[in-house]
């Protein structure tokens, strides 16, 4: 997979959970070891996308860990809170 088809995945995942499904937006940034996805949802979305306890977040970063890119780097999803 490559970074755009990972940002797809997320997307998808993300969209169906909120109420404002425009407001979803991913930012990637590139460091030494990761490709790093910062998430961002309307402010009234966020408890939503992460859920009690962290579930929701847990189990969307377990799917999007799984996927291996094309290069040695690892993914990491993180959810910006505005």
């Amino acid at each position: 997979m490559n970074e755009a088809d990972v940002k797809q995945l997320i997307i998808s995942i993300v969209k169906p959970l909120v109420a404002d499904s425009d407001a979803v937006s991913i930012e990637t940034q590139r460091d030494a070891h990761f490709l790093n996805f910062n998430l961002s949802v309307a402010p009234a979305d966020v408890g939503r996308v992460i859920g009690k306890h962290g579930r929701v977040a847990q189990a969307i970063r377990t799917i999007v860990y799984s996927v291996h890119l094309n290069d040695s780097a690892r993914v990491r999803l993180n959810i910006v809170d505005q």
